[in-house]
């Protein structure tokens, strides 16, 4: 009896980047070299797949014989021979390399919406996603349902927008719908910028159909003829996926004129962004689309009434629309109970940090933090003590561990200073200083303010400057009042949510870690012992062994003593790269 045998190899952003394509060509080697025993004898297929989720156990490989999958960790070209001869030829798994109970929990809690097909299906192959029930939803909505219809349905969804302001779906879409205008566009926002986020890029690499299908949903819903996708040129991996989606789906009839003999007709383009974290922002992605400079408007009245080139604009991000799909398929009362009273469906997020489970996890709206960090994430690395965790990215704000048993929903999330954002979530432990963390996002939003406005480009600026005197050593007393106050000005006066929320790292640090700064004005210490400045190094003499490594790197010549005797650190001549304290094995180097 012959096997059908099914390979995944995980082609997301952390297997690319371990390897995964050299992992395949080495599967395609051994297989055919093997010969007719796994070829002739077995039926035997190998498919590239988006996103596992687990991004620390790449490159992650999937062998599936009769229906039984085996799930192989940390997969290297030179692994092959052995998983191709026991398990393929032999039927044996390699326990040794498959994953274990880490791997179960780090999915247990997940319910997949958005990425249920990413790790499933060949996102390059349109047949893949239509034998997964692609496009139905799409047919449904086409040939059975009235715009009204569709507007209703994501209503009652409750989905609400994932791009991070969580402004309802389906009320944008009504408002659209509503207005009387010959030309309508669909904008899908794929300029995903945040620092450690990867959610957007994941789908549109991995299950690209999903978005264009959510897409052609939307131009039924509002009537809308044309539409763009803008994708960051950082992202050419997600470009090329969604342009041959694009190009498979004009083929199969599924875009242009009258898709699938309905009247309808909806033509999808991608538009490649120049990489400006502003562009993220609504009025300033639009007016990049025009062929503008990338630089936010007043806005005078909703995109859906005056977006594009001042025509009625519906305008949602990657994982919106990918929701789509399945709520027209499943119902709205489906999606609704997956959530919270206030908030239906999933979330996507990038768990990134501090934690041992890093990866792309999808969890539902109302799971809480601790949920998210311990049991999807296995806690902190190292087993060390959990400090906060930065939600919504550059833009967000430090929620500290007495915040652990919080609702993981938009308003919550606001009420702790933080907000929900587009889905990055960075885990900090004990090891990391606030006044440090508040500063990194601030460097980040200072150089990427378009600078149109004067609170965001000089106010980011005085905030920023106000931080590196703090952490170099030379803060003094009324720092923090000044940051506060400045920090509520620049969210008052901005021009777009860029600005807005560009002090809520600053403010929240304070908020809950205003002791930490408080050491650095007044003690001119970081407990941390992170800001280069305001650390010492030090040997302790009686576990010091006189080994002689630390001297040997110390770039600045600054450690003195003889072989076999302690040592010592002289602290004129340290440059406090802290290169000492990695090379000493003995434990003898401190730093405070």
């Amino acid at each position: 009896m012959r096997a059908d045998i099914k390979i995944k190899v995980c082609m997301g952003p952390g297997g690319i980047a371990k390897g995964g394509a050299d992992v395949i060509e080495a599967i395609k080697k051994e297989i055919n070299s093997t010969g007719k025993k796994a070829m002739i004898e077995k039926r035997c297929s190998l498919h590239q797949v988006g996103c596992l989720g687990f991004c620390a156990k790449d490159v992650l490989v999937e062998v599936i014989i009769n229906g039984n999958k085996t799930t192989y960790e940390h997969i290297k070209p030179d692994m092959i021979p052995r998983i191709v001869k026991e398990h393929l030829v032999e039927g044996k798994p390699v326990t040794e390399w498959a994953v274990g109970e880490e791997y179960r929990n780090f999915h247990k809690k997940q319910i997949k919406v958005v990425l249920s097909h990413c790790g499933e299906i060949d996102p390059e192959d349109i047949n893949a996603y239509i034998a997964a029930g692609g496009y139905e939803a799409a047919k449904k909505a086409l040939t059975s349902m009235s715009p009204e219809k569709v507007v209703e349905v994501v209503n009652a969804s409750k989905l609400r927008g994932r791009g991070g302001a969580g402004f309802p779906t389906g009320l944008k879409w009504e408002l659209s719908l509503k207005i009387k205008s010959e030309v309508k566009y669909i904008i899908c926002n794929g300029d995903e910028g945040d620092p450690g986020a990867f959610m957007d890029r994941s789908v549109m690499e991995g299950d690209p159909h999903s978005i264009i299908e959510g897409m052609i949903i939307c131009a039924k819903a509002t009537m809308s003829q044309h539409g763009f996708i803008y994708v960051r040129a950082e992202y050419p991996l997600a470009v090329k996926r969604l342009q041959l989606a694009i190009d498979q789906c004009y083929e199969a009839g599924l875009l242009g004129k009258n898709i699938l003999g309905t009247g309808c007709n909806f033509d999808l383009k991608i538009f490649q962004g120049a990489g400006a974290f502003v562009c993220g922002e609504a009025t300033a992605l639009m007016r990049s689309i025009e062929g503008k400079r990338g630089m936010p408007t007043p806005k005078l009245w909703r995109s859906a009434v005056k977006g594009l080139w001042d025509k009625p604009t519906v305008l949602n991000n990657v994982e919106t629309f990918a929701n789509v799909p399945q709520i027209i398929l499943k119902g709205a009362d489906w999606f609704r109970n997956l959530g919270t009273e206030r908030s239906g469906g999933t979330k996507v997020f990038a768990l990134t940090g501090k934690v041992k489970n890093a990866g792309l996890i999808e969890v539902p709206l109302g799971i809480s933090l601790r949920e998210i960090i311990y049991d999807i994430g296995g806690g902190i690395e190292g087993d060390r003590k959990f400090k906060a965790v930065q939600t919504g990215g550059p833009s967000g704000g430090c929620i500290p561990a007495g915040f652990l048993d919080i609702e993981v929903d938009y308003e919550p999330l606001a009420l702790a200073g933080s907000i929900m954002g587009s889905g990055g979530m960075i885990v900090l432990d004990e090891t990391d200083c606030m006044v440090n963390t508040a500063k990194f996002f601030l460097e980040f939003t200072q150089a990427e303010s378009c600078g149109k406005c004067t609170p965001c480009r000089i106010g980011t600026k005085r905030l920023l400057e106000i931080l590196e005197r703090i952490t170099s050593g030379k803060g003094k007393k009324g720092d923090i009042e000044l940051l506060e106050e400045l920090s509520e000005d620049i969210k008052a006066t901005s021009l777009c949510g860029l600005g807005m929320t560009a002090p809520n790292p600053v403010l929240s640090t304070i908020k809950y870690f205003r002791n930490e700064y408080e050491a650095h004005i007044i003690d001119k210490k970081c407990p941390a012992a992170v800001c280069k400045d305001l650390i010492k190094y030090f040997i302790l003499e009686k576990v010091c062994k006189g080994c002689g490594a630390c001297k040997r790197v110390c770039p600045a010549d600054a450690i003195r003593g003889i072989k076999k005797k302690p040592h010592r650190i002289d602290s004129n001549l340290c440059v406090k790269c802290g290169t000492c304290f990695y090379a000493c094995k003995f434990k003898a180097i401190m730093k405070i």
